[in-house]
């Protein structure tokens, strides 16, 4: 499978590195908040290590921190100030289907320690295994004047 994106517009690794880099700081920073109202339901109990309802509270915070912003802005705050943008493969913005796709194929790229997203080292394309398992990707805007 090739990409739909033109080489030019292909991010680097590095830079989807930062881009990730900046959204883990919004999203612990959202966990943070996040565990503050799970306090206040709780009666200011403390989640016990490894309570699974709490987990899964912090997944879906993630879950809606992205599928949330790829949906409805494109990018999340962290691909912005790196220019990137996801998309489908006629370069149009994806829904809801292909965001949630998309989130969890990324899960699998980061499994075996990151390796889906170096993956993208070796790919002729550029591309990690998210992105080619959600027929997603990442496409690089020009730089504004």
């Amino acid at each position: 499978m090739s990409s739909p994106i033109p080489k030019e517009n292909t991010p680097s690794l590095l830079r989807r590195l930062m881009a990730i880099l900046y959204d883990g700081m919004l999203l612990i920073a959202l966990w943070m908040a996040a565990s503050a109202l799970w306090l206040a339901l709780t009666g200011g109990q403390a989640a016990a290590a490894g309570d699974a309802l709490y987990r899964l509270y912090l997944f879906a915070v993630a879950y809606a921190f992205f599928v949330g912003f790829w949906c409805f802005a494109g990018r999340t705050l962290g691909m912005q100030a790196w220019r990137l943008q996801v998309v489908d493969a006629n370069g149009k913005r994806i829904g809801f289907m292909a965001a949630t796709n998309r989130f969890m194929t990324a899960i699998l790229s980061w499994l075996p320690l990151g390796g889906g997203f170096l993956w993208a080292m070796l790919d002729k394309h550029d591309l990690t295994w998210h992105d080619r398992l959600s027929k997603t990707y990442l496409y690089l805007e020009e730089k504004r004047r």
